[in-house]
């Protein structure tokens, strides 16, 4: 068996203190955490991205208007916030629909906003990180990639996963690094629209906490919680017959 290719080597993460930080979804549950906790880290700007207008308090915000799901917006985003070194590619939606019986059309929207979405941010900033000197994109993921009970939202997560591992590869050798943050249910609005009655593991501050702590500390990939670590630990298990799902 051939030995598994050696990860190349990126640059040392960028510390958040006095660091130029972009951040899509801003005004969620996640997205206001990783806002607030970058600037108390002391970021020097954060480019808060949200779908519509929201106002911040903090002079240090720059607020954009961004649908990841329009090039044109997304390319916008990346010469306004051309000093960022650091992404933080956390917008997203959700969707409890059958794979097998829901509307194709809510189906593509997920893995639309979740995949390509996502995809198209950092294709856009990754050459602007390379002009920067180098940096990261914070690709935020989730455990519903290892557990497909959450049907097309585990599907474009999924796919995520594998395109922030295969993004890691080619951008290592430009100096810029990618980071996947797996998390379980997180008390959320999009948790709560989308997949109600559910509990919750973490709490949105506890997540972005961690996230940043082991970024800092230069983890490629961060596991939120012990849900998520178990999940991924599973992968190893032989299948078995999965009990009925309940519409």
């Amino acid at each position: 068996m051939t030995p598994p290719t050696p990860l190349p080597r990126s640059s040392s993460p960028v510390p958040i203190e006095g660091a130029s930080v972009f951040v899509t979804g801003a005004d969620g549950g996640l997205g206001t955490e990783f806002v607030a906790q970058a600037l108390d880290r002391g970021a020097a700007v954060v480019h808060a991205a949200t779908l519509e207008p929201h106002r911040w308090s903090d002079p240090r915000v720059r607020p954009l208007v961004v649908d990841i799901r329009d090039g044109a917006s997304v390319e916008a985003a990346a010469s306004a916030a051309a000093d960022a070194r650091i992404v933080v590619n956390n917008a997203g939606t959700g969707s409890a629909a059958s794979l097998v019986t829901g509307d194709l059309d809510q189906l593509r929207d997920v893995v639309e906003t979740n995949l390509w979405g996502s995809l198209r941010v950092a294709r856009a900033f990754a050459p602007v990180l390379e002009a920067n000197g180098g940096g990261t994109i914070l690709d935020v993921l989730s455990a519903a990639a290892w557990d497909h009970r959450l049907k097309s939202y585990s599907v474009s997560k999924a796919a995520l996963w594998a395109a922030t591992n295969g993004m890691r590869l080619e951008l290592a050798p430009r100096g810029v690094r990618v980071v996947g943050l797996v998390l379980s249910f997180t008390d959320t609005a999009m948790r709560r629209t989308f997949f109600p009655g559910v509990p919750d593991v973490n709490q949105p501050a506890d997540v972005v906490r961690t996230a940043y702590d082991r970024y800092e500390a230069g983890a490629l990939e961060i596991l939120a919680d012990a849900h998520s670590a178990a999940l991924k630990a599973a992968l190893a298990e032989p299948l078995v017959e999965a009990a009925s799902d309940p519409e």
